[in-house]
């Protein structure tokens, strides 16, 4: 990716979205799970609706995935495995959302695609179409899907046009803030592979500007002012941290806000985790660390949502 950019043959994401095209599989229904791609309000979405007869209305989690807003699809292998198992094994819709990416699309365009398709999606009609309860609604997310979560939750609290509450947030090793990209998780994991902290710098500066200055300032941290910002009541929620990641103290940030703020939070900290973990879910990459960390999740879902 470098190399092609710096011989003006490609842009450095569309380098590393070969990767993503490898990786994708079509929406394939089982025995226990029918998949589709479809769109919710002008936006790709992947759907997974269960086949077993519910016994009453059933769950219902949008998911986004993750890729430093300029990667990622919901057909790639990992995120189909994973929202496919949150379908299957909570007997729950799942709405997994294809969302623009940058640098052809640049902030706020990706977080427009997920509410666009939040708000469709929890329109009274919408949710009687899909057997989905109301009263067990969830929104999840890893990475930067994880920072689109909690924007969307946050947002929903605020539009007099949705009457339907979300219960549950799901923030996989979410990135959260990029006032400070100099954090010890920052430090500690600078160079650690999926994740550096360059490739970071890199992910928010696409996402903002294409202005290279801004890059520059991001690198050296010194892109903002001090300042703070005000946290509303939220729905329950639950974090996964991973040590080595840069993104570590992001989630544990946020945790500790939202306990603050009177919000319940199980914050489930993997000290032998990295980022991305959760999706390593299938052969020739498949890793117990990753059924383990997934089985967490579910588990808190179950219970929650």
């Amino acid at each position: 990716s470098e190399a092609g950019e710096l011989l003006g043959l490609m842009h450095y994401m569309e380098g590393l979205r070969l990767f993503t095209v490898a990786e994708l599989v079509p929406p394939t229904s089982d025995e226990n799970v029918t998949v589709t791609d479809t769109e919710f309000s002008s936006v790709p979405v992947r759907l997974y609706l269960p086949r077993k007869a519910p016994g009453g209305l059933r769950r219902a989690v949008l998911y986004f995935h993750g890729g430093g807003w300029c990667l990622g699809d919901a057909g790639m292998r990992g995120y189909d495995l994973l929202t496919r198992r949150i379908s299957s094994e909570l007997n729950a819709v799942v709405v997994s959302v294809n969302y623009r990416l940058a640098p052809r699309h640049r902030f706020p365009a990706q977080f427009e695609d997920v509410y666009s398709v939040t708000k469709f999606f929890l329109q009274s009609a919408v949710l009687a179409r899909y057997g989905a309860d109301p009263a067990r609604l969830g929104v999840a997310g890893d990475s930067a899907g994880g920072n689109l979560a909690a924007a969307v939750a946050q947002q929903l609290l605020e539009d007099p046009e949705v009457k339907t509450k979300l219960k549950a947030q799901v923030l996989i090793y979410p990135a959260l803030q990029a006032l400070d990209l100099d954090l010890p998780s920052y430090r500690d994991n600078a160079d650690k592979p999926i994740l550096s902290r360059s490739l970071m710098v890199r992910f928010w500066s696409e996402y903002f500007s294409p202005d290279p200055a801004l890059r520059e300032a991001m690198a050296s941290n010194r892109h903002v002012p001090a300042g703070s910002s005000h946290l509303l009541r939220l729905p329950a929620a639950y974090i996964l941290t991973c040590q080595h990641d840069v993104l570590r103290d992001d989630g544990a940030m946020y945790a500790a806000r939202l306990r603050a703020a009177g919000v319940p939070v199980t914050h489930q900290h993997a000290q032998d985790a990295f980022h991305g973990a959760i999706t390593f879910l299938a052969w020739p990459l498949e890793l117990a660390l990753s059924h383990r960390l997934l089985n967490a999740c579910l588990d808190w879902l179950r219970e929650n949502l």
